[in-house]
Protein backbone atom coordinates (compact mmCIF):
# COMPACT_ATOMS: atom_id res chain seq x y z
CA UNK A 1 0.00 0.00 0.00
CA UNK A 2 1.45 3.06 -1.22
CA UNK A 3 1.37 6.77 0.75
CA UNK A 4 -1.39 7.58 -1.07
CA UNK A 5 -3.66 4.36 -0.65
CA UNK A 6 -2.88 4.63 3.63
CA UNK A 7 -3.66 8.08 3.98
CA UNK A 8 -6.80 8.57 1.83
CA UNK A 9 -8.11 5.29 3.65
CA UNK A 10 -7.93 6.94 6.56
CA UNK A 11 -4.45 5.82 8.08
CA UNK A 12 -2.16 9.01 8.97
CA UNK A 13 1.17 8.20 10.17
CA UNK A 14 2.40 10.95 12.78
CA UNK A 15 4.66 13.37 11.00
CA UNK A 16 8.57 12.96 10.30
CA UNK A 17 10.14 15.20 13.67
CA UNK A 18 10.02 18.72 12.81
CA UNK A 19 7.50 18.71 10.21
CA UNK A 20 4.36 19.83 12.36
CA UNK A 21 6.54 22.86 13.74
CA UNK A 22 7.39 23.58 10.25
CA UNK A 23 4.02 23.61 9.12
CA UNK A 24 3.18 25.75 12.11
CA UNK A 25 5.60 28.79 11.56
CA UNK A 26 4.28 29.36 8.09
CA UNK A 27 0.88 29.16 8.81
CA UNK A 28 1.70 32.36 11.56
CA UNK A 29 3.70 33.79 8.57
CA UNK A 30 1.99 37.35 7.69
CA UNK A 31 0.00 37.51 4.51
CA UNK A 32 1.86 38.66 1.25
CA UNK A 33 1.48 42.16 0.64
CA UNK A 34 -0.79 42.33 -2.44
CA UNK A 35 0.02 45.74 -3.20
CA UNK A 36 3.48 46.20 -3.61
CA UNK A 37 4.88 46.76 -7.48
CA UNK A 38 6.38 43.65 -8.95
CA UNK A 39 10.43 44.98 -8.50
CA UNK A 40 9.74 45.01 -4.82
CA UNK A 41 7.89 41.30 -4.65
CA UNK A 42 9.02 37.30 -4.54
CA UNK A 43 6.82 35.35 -6.46
CA UNK A 44 7.54 31.60 -6.52
CA UNK A 45 6.57 29.40 -9.15
CA UNK A 46 5.62 26.08 -8.08
CA UNK A 47 5.18 23.00 -10.25
CA UNK A 48 4.44 19.55 -9.53
CA UNK A 49 4.84 15.92 -11.41
CA UNK A 50 2.95 13.08 -10.87
CA UNK A 51 2.34 9.69 -12.44
CA UNK A 52 -1.00 11.16 -14.43
CA UNK A 53 -3.27 13.69 -15.07
CA UNK A 54 -6.24 12.72 -13.14
CA UNK A 55 -6.41 15.25 -10.37
CA UNK A 56 -8.41 13.08 -7.91
CA UNK A 57 -6.31 9.60 -8.43
CA UNK A 58 -2.57 9.89 -9.90
CA UNK A 59 0.34 9.97 -7.07
CA UNK A 60 2.57 13.14 -6.87
CA UNK A 61 5.71 12.26 -7.57
CA UNK A 62 7.90 15.54 -6.75
CA UNK A 63 7.32 19.49 -6.52
CA UNK A 64 9.85 22.22 -7.72
CA UNK A 65 9.74 25.95 -7.00
CA UNK A 66 11.42 28.48 -8.05
CA UNK A 67 11.22 32.00 -7.08
CA UNK A 68 11.73 35.42 -9.28
CA UNK A 69 12.52 38.58 -6.52
CA UNK A 70 13.21 41.60 -8.11
CA UNK A 71 12.79 40.43 -11.50
CA UNK A 72 15.77 38.22 -11.79
CA UNK A 73 15.94 34.75 -11.82
CA UNK A 74 18.41 32.75 -9.96
CA UNK A 75 18.95 28.99 -10.59
CA UNK A 76 20.20 29.10 -6.73
CA UNK A 77 17.00 30.35 -5.73
CA UNK A 78 15.19 27.02 -6.70
CA UNK A 79 14.18 23.34 -4.91
CA UNK A 80 13.29 20.08 -6.20
CA UNK A 81 11.60 18.51 -4.28
CA UNK A 82 11.36 14.66 -4.59
CA UNK A 83 8.07 12.88 -2.68
CA UNK A 84 9.79 9.23 -1.85
CA UNK A 85 7.63 6.96 0.36
CA UNK A 86 6.08 9.92 2.41
CA UNK A 87 5.10 13.41 0.71
CA UNK A 88 5.35 15.24 4.13
CA UNK A 89 9.05 16.09 3.75
CA UNK A 90 8.44 17.51 0.70
CA UNK A 91 5.58 19.68 1.66
CA UNK A 92 7.12 20.92 4.59
CA UNK A 93 10.11 21.92 2.06
CA UNK A 94 7.71 23.55 -0.25
CA UNK A 95 6.11 25.80 3.08
CA UNK A 96 9.67 26.76 4.14
CA UNK A 97 10.61 28.04 0.56
CA UNK A 98 7.84 29.46 -0.86
CA UNK A 99 6.72 31.13 2.39
CA UNK A 100 4.00 33.66 2.07
CA UNK A 101 4.92 34.69 -1.62
CA UNK A 102 2.43 34.67 -4.25
CA UNK A 103 1.97 31.14 -5.41
CA UNK A 104 2.57 31.01 -9.33
CA UNK A 105 0.93 27.69 -11.20
CA UNK A 106 0.53 27.32 -15.31
CA UNK A 107 -2.79 25.11 -14.92
CA UNK A 108 -4.08 25.49 -11.49
CA UNK A 109 -6.88 23.02 -12.13
CA UNK A 110 -3.84 20.35 -12.19
CA UNK A 111 -0.99 21.90 -9.95
CA UNK A 112 -3.65 23.74 -7.18
CA UNK A 113 -6.05 21.02 -6.84
CA UNK A 114 -2.99 17.99 -6.47
CA UNK A 115 -1.29 19.83 -4.03
CA UNK A 116 -4.30 20.81 -2.01
CA UNK A 117 -5.28 16.83 -2.31
CA UNK A 118 -2.07 15.51 -1.04
CA UNK A 119 -1.82 18.74 1.86
CA UNK A 120 -4.90 17.66 3.09
CA UNK A 121 -4.53 13.87 3.03
CA UNK A 122 -1.03 14.22 4.81
CA UNK A 123 -1.18 17.30 7.32
CA UNK A 124 -4.69 18.24 7.34
CA UNK A 125 -3.88 21.36 6.26
CA UNK A 126 -5.14 23.04 2.98
CA UNK A 127 -2.81 26.03 2.49
CA UNK A 128 -4.11 29.22 1.59
CA UNK A 129 -1.21 31.30 -0.03
CA UNK A 130 -1.71 34.12 -2.51
CA UNK A 131 -2.24 31.92 -5.88
CA UNK A 132 -1.52 33.22 -9.54
CA UNK A 133 -2.26 31.10 -12.86
CA UNK A 134 -0.25 32.13 -15.84
CA UNK A 135 -2.38 29.68 -18.06
CA UNK A 136 -5.54 32.43 -17.23
CA UNK A 137 -2.84 35.61 -17.45
CA UNK A 138 -0.87 35.18 -20.10
CA UNK A 139 -3.97 35.53 -22.82
CA UNK A 140 -4.94 38.46 -21.20
CA UNK A 141 -1.30 40.54 -21.37
CA UNK A 142 -0.17 38.63 -24.36
CA UNK A 143 -3.42 38.25 -27.09
CA UNK A 144 -1.30 38.89 -30.23
CA UNK A 145 -0.04 35.33 -28.92
CA UNK A 146 -2.81 33.63 -27.63
CA UNK A 147 -6.56 34.54 -26.83
CA UNK A 148 -7.48 31.64 -24.97
CA UNK A 149 -6.76 29.22 -22.58
CA UNK A 150 -3.64 26.54 -24.08
CA UNK A 151 -1.01 24.74 -23.53
CA UNK A 152 2.39 25.32 -21.41
CA UNK A 153 4.16 23.51 -24.95
CA UNK A 154 2.36 26.68 -26.66
CA UNK A 155 3.14 29.56 -24.56
CA UNK A 156 6.96 28.30 -25.03
CA UNK A 157 6.69 28.00 -28.54
CA UNK A 158 5.62 31.40 -28.59
CA UNK A 159 8.56 32.59 -26.85
CA UNK A 160 10.92 30.42 -28.10
CA UNK A 161 11.77 29.16 -24.61
CA UNK A 162 13.43 25.81 -24.06
CA UNK A 163 14.38 23.75 -21.00
CA UNK A 164 16.37 20.80 -19.74
CA UNK A 165 13.35 18.45 -19.95
CA UNK A 166 9.68 18.62 -20.58
CA UNK A 167 7.40 16.83 -18.09
CA UNK A 168 9.54 17.16 -15.29
CA UNK A 169 8.84 19.28 -12.11
CA UNK A 170 12.05 21.78 -12.56
CA UNK A 171 12.15 21.64 -16.14
CA UNK A 172 8.54 22.65 -16.55
CA UNK A 173 8.79 24.98 -13.55
CA UNK A 174 11.80 26.93 -15.28
CA UNK A 175 9.45 27.60 -18.20
CA UNK A 176 7.01 28.59 -16.44
CA UNK A 177 9.28 31.02 -14.43
CA UNK A 178 10.60 32.88 -17.62
CA UNK A 179 6.99 33.25 -18.82
CA UNK A 180 6.10 35.02 -15.31
CA UNK A 181 9.19 37.27 -15.86
CA UNK A 182 7.88 38.08 -19.54
CA UNK A 183 4.20 38.22 -17.93
CA UNK A 184 5.58 41.04 -15.28
CA UNK A 185 7.17 43.01 -17.36
CA UNK A 186 3.94 43.17 -20.29
CA UNK A 187 1.97 43.80 -16.80
CA UNK A 188 4.22 46.80 -15.75
CA UNK A 189 3.76 48.37 -19.20
CA UNK A 190 0.31 48.27 -19.10
CA UNK A 191 -0.18 49.72 -15.59
CA UNK A 192 -1.21 46.27 -13.69
CA UNK A 193 1.93 47.15 -11.45
CA UNK A 194 1.15 45.26 -8.66
CA UNK A 195 0.29 41.77 -7.33
CA UNK A 196 -3.30 42.61 -6.78
CA UNK A 197 -3.88 44.09 -9.96
CA UNK A 198 -3.24 40.69 -11.60
CA UNK A 199 -5.42 38.56 -9.45
CA UNK A 200 -7.98 40.95 -10.40
CA UNK A 201 -6.84 40.62 -14.27
CA UNK A 202 -7.02 36.76 -13.38
CA UNK A 203 -11.09 36.72 -11.70
CA UNK A 204 -11.98 39.00 -14.41
CA UNK A 205 -10.85 36.68 -17.46
CA UNK A 206 -12.42 33.79 -14.72
CA UNK A 207 -15.88 35.69 -14.83
CA UNK A 208 -15.79 36.43 -18.54
CA UNK A 209 -15.14 32.64 -19.42
CA UNK A 210 -18.11 31.95 -17.15
CA UNK A 211 -20.21 34.51 -18.70
CA UNK A 212 -20.15 33.36 -22.07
Amino acid sequence: MNWLSRFMSGARPGLPEGVEARVDRWQQLAPAELAHPHFETRYVVVNTEATGLNVEKDQLLAIAAIAVEGGVLSPRQAVYLPVDDDPAEALAGLLDFAGRSPWVVFNASFNRKLLERVFDARLGLEPDPVWMDLQWLLPALFPEHHTDLVRLGDWMEAFDIETFQRHHALGDGLAVAQLLMAALGRAHVTGAVTTRALIEMERSRRWARRSV
